[in-house]
Order: C-alpha cells, then sequence, then structure tokens
C-alpha cells in the first residue's frame, strides 16, 4: 500500500491556531462591518425621512397662506425649487384630478398610499419605500393640505393631495463608498491580525519546541532524562510534570522487567544446567536400570521446580493485567487458619516451631486465593524464622469492617533494607540459599498479587526487636 499523502500532517500547530485565529478575527470584524453598515444606513434614512417630512409640512404651511389653489397654478416654479435633489418627485393635485403641478423626472410611479388627513402631523411611520431600477431607495409620503384661511377675505376650504418623493442618490453614493472603505479596513484588519497572531504564537510555543527537542533525547539508555519544568508557562509545566511523573514510571517498569528478566533467566538456568549435566553424565557411559531411575526421578523434580516457576509467573502476569476474575464469598476464620496451621505442622516440627494461633470473626475473600496467600506466609515464616521458636498467626474481622491476616515469627534478617525488598519478585535473603529452602523468591510477590486482586493491602514490620511480622488487610465484601 502507498503511503498517506504528508498533506494531512502538513499544517503545524502554529499555522492552524493562525488560521483559526484569523477566522475568528474575519468574523468579528465582518459582523462589526455589518453593523456599522446597517447602522450608517439606517441613520441616513432617518436623515432623509425628516428631510421629506420638513418639505412636506412646509408646503402645507405655505398652501395654508395661499388665497386659492389658482395661485399654486400660476407659480408653480416656486413649489418645484423647494424639494432639493434633482431626482426627487414633486405631485399636486386635487383628489380624483390629473396633477396640476408635478416634477418627476425618472417618472417614478407612486406605490399605493392612503393620504394623512389635513391637520395630522407626517411621521416617519407615514413613509412608505420604493426601489429605482439601479437599486437606489425611494421613500414616499402622500399628505392633504387646506389651501386658503376661511375668514380672511376669501373661500378657501379647497384640499389639494401633496405627493412627494425623496430619491437617495446621494445617500447610495455615500454608502457605496463606504462598504469599500468597511471592506478594505476589515481585510487589513484580518491580515495584521494574522500576522501579529503568526508571530505571538511563534514565540509563546517555543517552550513546546523546547520540551519537544529534549523529548527526543529520551531513550532506553537515557531514561533518565526529564522534561524541563521551570520557567515553563503553567499549562507547559503541568504537563511536563505529568510527563517526567509518567517517565518515572516508565523508568521504574523498565528497570523493574530488566531485573525481573535476569532473574528468571538465572532461576530457571539452574535445574536446566543440572538436567543436561546429570543426563550428560548418565549417557557418558551404560548404567543400570536403577541407576537411570533414580536420574529420571531427579529430573522429574528439576521438571517439577520449573513447573512451579512458570504457574507462578503466569499468575502473576494475569493479575498484573487484572484478568483475574475474584469471587468473593464469608469464610470462616477460625476454621481456615486452624487447617493450615494442621497442614504445616509437620514442616515446623522438623525445625522445633509450633503455631500459636489468636483468631476470631469471618473474612470475605476467594478462597482458593485467600489459602494460597496465607500459606504463602506461613510456610515462609517457618523456612526463614529462627529455630525451636513459635509462628504466631493471628485474625480479627467481620463482613462489615473487613478482616486482617498478621503472621509473625522470630528473625534476626529483619532489617528496613531487606523488608523493603521483600515483596519484590525473585528477591530472596541471604539464609533462602541455604540447601533447607527450595525457594524460588515469588512467594511474597504472589501475596502482595493476590491482596491487590482483593483491593487490600500487605505489610511486613518489625514489632520489636529480632520479630517479624507481616499482615494481610481485606476491605469488606471484597470483589463485587
Amino acid at each position: 500500500m502507498s503511503a498517506p499523502a504528508p498533506t494531512a500532517r502538513a499544517w503545524t500547530l502554529t499555522a492552524r491556531v493562525t488560521a483559526l485565529f484569523s477566522l475568528l478575527a474575519c468574523l468579528v470584524v465582518t459582523g462589526l462591518g455589518l453593523y456599522l453598515n446597517g447602522s450608517a444606513a439606517q441613520a441616513l434614512e432617518l436623515r432623509a425621512d425628516q428631510a421629506l417630512i420638513g418639505r412636506v409640512e412646509h408646503f402645507r404651511n405655505l398652501m395654508h397662506d395661499l388665497y386659492n389653489v389658482e395661485q399654486m397654478e400660476q407659480r408653480p416654479a416656486l413649489f418645484e425649487s423647494m424639494m432639493g435633489n434633482e431626482q426627487d418627485v414633486r405631485i399636486f393635485r386635487r383628489r380624483g384630478e390629473a396633477p396640476f403641478i408635478q416634477s418627476n423626472p425618472d417618472h417614478l410611479v407612486p406605490p399605493e398610499m392612503e393620504p394623512i388627513p389635513v391637520g395630522t402631523p407626517v411621521s416617519s411611520a407615514d413613509i412608505f419605500t420604493s426601489t429605482r431600477a439601479d437599486g437606489v431607495r425611494v421613500r414616499w409620503v402622500s399628505a392633504l393640505a387646506e389651501v386658503g384661511r376661511p375668514g380672511r377675505g376669501h373661500d378657501g376650504g379647497d384640499t389639494v393631495e401633496i405627493v412627494a418623493a425623496y430619491v437617495m442618490v446621494q445617500e447610495a453614493r455615500m454608502m457605496n463608498s463606504y462598504r469599500w472603505r468597511i471592506a478594505g479596513a476589515a481585510a487589513g484588519a484580518v491580515l495584521i491580525t494574522a500576522l501579529l497572531g503568526f508571530l505571538l504564537l511563534r514565540r509563546g510555543l517555543r517552550p513546546l519546541e523546547e520540551m519537544s527537542r529534549r523529548a527526543e533525547r529520551i531513550t532506553p539508555d537515557h531514561l533518565s532524562t526529564r522534561l524541563e519544568q521551570d520557567g515553563m508557562p503553567e499549562e507547559l509545566r503541568r504537563a511536563a510534570v505529568s510527563l517526567n511523573a509518567m517517565l518515572d514510571r516508565l523508568e521504574a517498569g523498565y528497570e523493574h522487567l530488566a531485573q525481573f528478566s535476569g532473574d528468571l533467566a538465572h532461576e530457571i538456568r539452574t535445574p536446566i544446567n543440572v538436567l543436561m549435566g546429570q543426563s550428560q553424565v548418565a549417557l557418558g557411559q551404560r548404567r543400570s536400570p536403577e541407576e537411570y531411575e533414580q536420574l529420571l526421578e531427579s529430573n522429574v523434580e528439576e521438571l517439577q521446580r520449573i513447573s512451579r516457576i512458570v504457574e507462578n509467573i503466569m499468575f502473576l502476569a494475569q493479575a498484573d493485567h487484572a484478568t483475574l476474575a475474584v469471587d468473593c464469598a464469608p469464610l470462616d476464620l477460625p476454621e481456615e487458619l486452624g487447617r493450615i496451621a494442621d497442614y504445616f505442622e509437620g514442616i515446623a516440627d522438623e525445625r522445633g516451631m509450633r503455631f500459636e494461633l489468636d483468631v476470631q470473626g469471618a473474612g470475605c475473600a476467594n478462597l482458593v486465593m485467600w489459602r494460597r496467600a496465607v500459606n504463602n506466609l506461613v510456610i515462609n515464616a517457618v523456612r526463614y524464622g529462627e529455630a525451636d521458636t513459635s509462628v504466631r498467626i493471628s485474625a480479627r474481622g467481620d463482613l462489615e469492617r473487613g478482616s486482617s491476616i498478621i503472621v509473625e515469627n522470630r528473625s534476626d534478617d529483619a532489617t528496613p533494607h531487606t523488608m523493603v525488598r521483600m515483596f519484590d519478585r525473585f528477591y530472596r535473603g541471604d539464609r533462602s540459599r541455604s540447601a533447607f529452602t527450595e525457594s524460588n523468591g515469588l512467594g511474597l510477590a504472589i501475596v502482595k498479587a493476590i491482596m491487590g486482586l482483593h483491593r487490600g493491602t500487605a505489610t511486613v514490620e518489625c514489632p520489636q526487636p529480632g520479630w517479624i511480622r507481616f499482615t494481610l488487610s481485606f476491605p469488606p465484601q471484597t470483589g463485587r
């Protein structure tokens, strides 16, 4: 299969953030420009409306001071020159008749409008809007005016309809120029924002680049290298602290794995060398059937030892990956611990040791695992305890508050240094290398793994000089 195109990864974090920041700036500036454009258009329209209303009211007042309509017909220029723009519309007519004064250069068609009655002021709400063919807005208004004043020596009472329109030509030109200025200002603002954002991001992300260069130097041979924390921004400092903590765990796990691999190779090499040596010696010359039988029995013992090592390693591997299901059930502590003491009584007698039990209450745990953990503690006490001494086993517990198992014995090897490593895999004290023991250094590691599966704890301490105490603490109703 061909490699994917690198274009999807070509955008750096700086480029992406700059692009997003520029897009955000573009949206904000565009929104502001649209708001300013709308505000300016609204202000110009209000200004045009005020001018249109003022002129229509002025026409009303002029017509009020006349004697009759004939005077208007004789002086049309007076009214035609009072609208302002050349494109403005002014139409004067009697209701239902043709206009007697009309100025409509663009031949605009007035919209359907209901004239404002005499005496009612014109307001912005009475103005109508239409649009010319070129897009220019036109503001229309229609109002009735009374010609002449009764009681001044003339009849008066004639009513004229005034139709006026303000064509917003100048405003349209102003708004067109204003829009171009807004667009230019928005484009300039976006470009300047993008440039400044890019420069600021390049400067702000320098600690991240330094962190990346330092991380490149971390290899299996240099796991002690850590990311710089001092002088970092708070966000990167928190990330560096978390990554350094992760590197600490990785380094500890790597060292533990390397030590575990070495110990495992050493532990398996011994029985394999024994098997090979005995077999080679046996094959060096003819042997009697009895000698071959003894050789096979010895080989079986070594193979059983390898099998136990493999079984224990598989159990620890499953426990590390939480693949074992722990189904807990209530158990009678006095009965179970009594069985364990009876089972190991023969081995303890060989060393002149005896068990002292002080057990009360009940517990909750996986019975098979619980027995294995306690068995490992008891056989550990028998193997490494001083001869002709007692092994004390005590327990307290109930189903609601949990239970604890304590196994203690006399031992001169209970030093702070040895107690720290007792739960490590393949760790054995000097006395464990004697011919008496058959330990492979995994017993206490299995105890710790079992307690982890139960969400409990396994601890070791020296309660008084010459004594060592192991404590297993099971939480209530574990395994749910």
